[in-house]
């Protein structure tokens, strides 16, 4: 199965609880009760309020200036209009040999997991990639990673349980430069919810590659758990004022019914989405494609 007919799968209930429902409610006409109730659906998939007036005040003018009174022309400018919100996709910035990835969420969120499926994904680009145990502060993440590290088949970095996590990224640093790896990929700490805390070990992580890797090209993905509707955004804000984050990863897409959430983190929150996972398995992590995603909506 490829990977939008997973995301389609994955997108199922979102798309039956709401989006799927959206092209029977225009054939009634384009009138304002149809988009009162179009409201409604926008806001119950977590598009969030804001976001959700945002989008019918564009469709409510596109229709009227263009005369739209077929539903599929309907639906397709409200899927353009979706597809803006997203934006185009931004794959990673990754120039120099080798280029950092740190990657930085809070426990469950699927934050391993995702480290390793990206792994997976550079590495069939080609890339030779490490990764780096940095979460010390729980045994348990330092033997998840590296089950995954075995099972997609790339290096991994790591110390003893509550050692310093910058000093594990030195020590992977120095493999990734011995080796010739392309890109190291960090974890960090999930329980880090303290702001001073998150921000005083990140900085730490980041002076180290400053010293030792100081042309470095370097990512910061937030891994978000879509489950967890506006949660996911009110977390997505505490750490963005915490770190530079440069992109988002959203996991577990096929866990919930409220696909909109997409939407409002990326309108809230001004980042690209970098990649989006619709399942457990190993390639079930791909880069975002915003038109795709749409279109697996309301397919």
């Amino acid at each position: 199965m490829g990977f939008f007919e997973k995301l389609k799968n994955g997108l199922f209930k979102s798309r039956n609880s709401f989006f799927g429902k959206i092209r029977a409610l225009f054939r009634r006409g384009i009138d304002e009760d149809t988009l009162e109730e179009l409201e409604e659906m926008l806001i119950c998939a977590d598009v969030g309020y804001d976001v959700t007036e945002e989008i019918l005040e564009e469709l409510r003018t596109k229709t009227k200036e263009e005369k739209i009174k077929d539903p599929d022309s309907a639906i397709e400018t409200l899927k353009q209009i979706l597809i803006g919100i997203l934006g185009e996709f931004h794959p990673l910035v990754l120039e120099t040999t080798p280029s950092v990835i740190l990657v930085i969420g809070v426990n469950g969120v699927g934050k391993t997991t995702s480290i390793a499926k990206i792994a997976n994904c550079l590495k069939k680009e080609g890339k030779k990639v490490i990764l780096a145990a940095a979460d010390t502060f729980r045994a348990g993440a330092i033997e998840q990673l590296g089950v995954w590290a075995d099972r997609v088949g790339v290096d991994l970095i790591k110390q003893g349980e509550g050692a310093d996590p910058a000093a594990v990224v030195f020590d992977a640093i120095h493999a990734a430069k011995k080796r010739s790896a392309d890109v190291l990929i960090v974890d960090t700490a999930g329980r880090l919810h303290n702001k001073k805390n998150l921000m005083n070990e990140l900085a730490k992580i980041n002076r180290v590659i400053d010293r030792e890797l100081p042309e470095a090209s370097r990512e910061t993905l937030l891994v978000l758990d879509s489950t967890t509707g506006q949660n996911a955004v009110n977390q997505a804000v505490e750490f963005k004022n915490a770190a530079n984050i440069t992109g988002l990863v959203l996991t577990k897409l096929d866990g919930t019914a409220k696909g909109g959430i997409i939407f409002s983190i990326k309108k809230n929150l001004d980042l690209p989405v970098r990649y989006i996972g619709v399942g457990e398995g190993v390639d079930d992590l791909q880069p975002f494609d915003p038109v795709e995603y749409v279109d697996a909506l309301f397919d």
